[in-house]
């Protein structure tokens, strides 16, 4: 086994700036995700106490998922730095694929409506 004064044989072209630049990066990242997180499960503990509408807290969650997302595929996955073309090729089916359920919720999927015919 060969001996070197690089910790990994990966890292022998990056700059020691450029490791603290990124591990900055991924600790806002953590603390980004943290502070969703925490809001997220607050707000499911607690919404009933306060008398929050359950739609607003729906829609919350919806909106704190979707920039959880955001915040793990384009930092902790990289996207961010990919080319535009493949960042292209991997959102445009997923968006696609949102509005296709977003069609079906408002045209087919009226659930409530149904659910009050079948008593539990």
């Amino acid at each position: 086994m060969e001996h070197s004064d690089q910790p990994y044989k990966y890292a022998a072209h990056h700059s020691e700036e450029e490791g603290k630049k990124t591990r900055r990066m991924i600790w806002n990242m953590f603390w980004v995700l943290l502070v969703i997180t925490t809001v997220e499960v607050s707000l499911g503990l607690v919404w009933k106490e306060w008398s929050i509408a359950w739609h607003f807290v729906k829609m919350t969650f919806i909106v704190l998922t979707i920039a959880k997302a955001y915040f793990i595929v384009a930092y902790y996955m990289h996207l961010k730095h990919e080319r535009t073309s493949l960042q292209n090729t991997i959102i445009i089916p997923y968006a696609l694929l949102a509005l296709y359920l977003l069609y079906h919720v408002f045209t087919e999927g009226v659930f409530t409506e149904h659910i009050q015919h079948y008593p539990f």
